[in-house]
């Protein structure tokens, strides 16, 4: 069952709190005569400060959903609001803006530049916002540290660890401040100890304050959020909070 969408809006934009607010979010690709609906629906509502982590088996649209919230797609249909602003109809330009005012992303397989030190990578989106070269250089230094690579930041990710690389992407992710941090798999290319590394890093970035989903197939990882978002066959089927 989903929660509740109240209409009262806070002084900083968000509806009653509410981060993100999607109601009848429907996804339909067209891929030559064949039409394939990833989303057929999806009702889901999350708080400032939450931090969900979404399952579901593969090909069951959770990676879609990510894409959605994180503007990086537009739905085929329904209303999606993030902060208490409107974006399902935003053109594609206006998507970058609140992109990347407003998300950070941690991806399974990274995307770091390989040329660029761990610096340089976690400044790239202030570079595209508009930040100044003193500000964005103290602020990579600043989110480097807090991911325990104060000692890395000339190391390009050649000289990383598979865990080490995807500290580097979240720091990358907090370099805007941004409202929401969206994570694909973040633990799927790293070993054990690794893994449960960057499963700690997430648990206290949501000790922090931030908001964070998590599209995930470790049950680890999930528990540890603070609710679970089942997804099957484009449609929410179960949406509890985690039991550790």
């Amino acid at each position: 069952m989903n929660w509740p969408l109240k209409k009262k809006t806070n002084g900083d934009g968000t509806s009653n709190g509410h981060i993100i607010e999607m109601l009848g979010i429907t996804k339909v690709y067209n891929t030559g005569k064949i039409k394939v609906e990833a989303l057929k629906g999806i009702e889901l509502v999350v708080d400032k400060g939450e931090f969900v982590a979404v399952v579901g088996p593969s090909g069951s649209g959770k990676s879609t959903l990510l894409n959605l919230i994180g503007c990086l797609d537009t739905p085929t249909g329904g209303s999606y609001m993030i902060g208490g602003e409107a974006v399902a109809g935003l053109d594609r330009d206006a998507l970058a803006d609140v992109r990347n005012r407003r998300v950070g992303f941690v991806f399974q397989n990274f995307n770091l530049l390989p040329q660029l030190t761990a610096l340089e990578n976690v400044e790239l989106p202030m570079l595209f916002g508009g930040v100044g070269r003193r500000e964005r250089r103290r602020r990579a230094v600043e989110h480097l540290e807090r991911v325990r690579l104060g000692d890395r930041v000339e190391h390009r990710p050649t000289e990383l660890s598979g865990g080490q690389m995807q500290r580097v992407a979240i720091a990358r992710a907090l370099a805007m401040e941004p409202d929401i941090v969206l994570a694909d798999e973040p633990t799927g290319n790293l070993d054990t100890g690794s893994g449960s590394d960057v499963m700690s890093l997430l648990s206290e970035l949501w000790g922090q304050g931030r908001t964070l989903v998590v599209v995930t197939h470790d049950q680890t990882l999930a528990k540890r959020a603070g609710r679970i978002v089942e997804i099957r066959d484009g449609l929410v089927v179960t949406d509890r909070r985690a039991v550790a």
